[in-house]
């Protein structure tokens, strides 16, 4: 999802940029954008190594996030803990001994505590649950890099949505057929960024001071007005939220979603003069919803 955006956006910019690619059409969407691509083992230290050695910038933005279908399980993001814990170390230790001057951490606004309608700032309350500690492992990466005298920098991503995401399908789907799949109390704030936001502030942030970021939409709004805004989108009259035991069913998964987050990208704009095409999913979901070029949904 990010990684695809970002590319074209750092080679547009002046960047030579390098990606791993992990098949070989995978590769050759690496050189439609005008990068190199390289094939690499992420879990492999030496392998890494080589693949740093000689870039000045290294942004981790890999992840592994199943499907819905997949979530609830109960291994389901084993593989994208492992790259959080591992593959983030293994590139700091690279960056450092490629004499890199800046490294950049993809990380998540969900392991913040919930907050109500106060807004949440890059030093507010931290309660992560035990599937999303990993992300702030690969944070402490981040900070490890920038205590050995270079720029580490964070970016706590609200949740992405977008053309390219299953997620984001999923939720379409569900609205044309007037079901809302946003769990929580319809008051809470929930946080959300369009992934093209999303990759533009990645190239934003490789001029910005050393430290930690919320990038996310400049409105977020409570779960009601997002059903609300993805009904008008899709061409329905209102959305219903699942019942309580859905949140049940997902586990803990789930209930860390159910948590008011009401995050403020204030610092990152300051530093970095960056600011999101789509300051709420009221832009968002109709520029989503046509990308898509799905039709209005069924009306009861």
């Amino acid at each position: 999802m990010l990684g695809s955006r970002t590319v074209p956006l750092l080679v547009e910019a002046g960047h030579e940029v390098t990606g791993v690619a992990r098949t070989p059409a995978k590769a050759e969407q690496l050189r439609s954008a005008g990068a190199t691509p390289v094939q690499a083992d992420l879990f492999d230290a030496t392998a890494v190594v080589r693949a740093v050695k000689g870039h000045e910038m290294v942004c981790n933005l890999a992840t592994h996030i199943p499907p819905v279908s997949k979530a609830a399980r109960p291994r389901a993001m084993a593989e994208n803990d492992r790259i959080r814990r591992e593959v983030s170390r293994h590139l700091v230790d690279a960056a450092l001994a490629a004499g890199a001057r800046r490294y950049l951490q993809e990380s998540i606004v969900f392991t913040y505590a919930d907050h109500g309608k106060q807004w949440i700032f890059e030093d507010s309350l931290i309660d992560a649950p035990p599937y999303m500690r990993s992300a702030l492992e690969a944070e402490g990466q981040a900070r490890r890099f920038t205590e050995s005298g270079a720029d580490g920098v964070v970016l706590r991503f609200g949740m992405f949505y977008g053309p390219g995401s299953s997620h984001t399908k999923v939720m379409v789907d569900a609205a044309r057929w007037r079901l809302g799949a946003v769990l929580g109390d319809k008051h809470g704030f929930f946080s959300m960024v369009h992934v093209d936001d999303a990759a533009g502030a990645v190239v934003a942030a490789l001029s910005v001071p050393a430290g930690t970021y919320n990038i996310a939409e400049d409105e977020p709004l409570t779960r009601a007005d997002q059903l609300a805004a993805l009904a008008a989108a899709v061409g329905v009259r209102r959305l219903w939220a699942p019942p309580r035991f859905v949140v049940a069913l997902g586990g803990s998964a789930a209930r860390a979603l159910t948590r008011s987050q009401r995050v403020s990208n204030r610092r990152f704009k300051h530093e970095s003069g960056w600011a999101p095409r789509y300051p709420s999913v009221r832009e968002g979901w109709p520029a989503v919803v046509a990308a898509l070029g799905v039709g209005a949904g069924r009306h009861f």
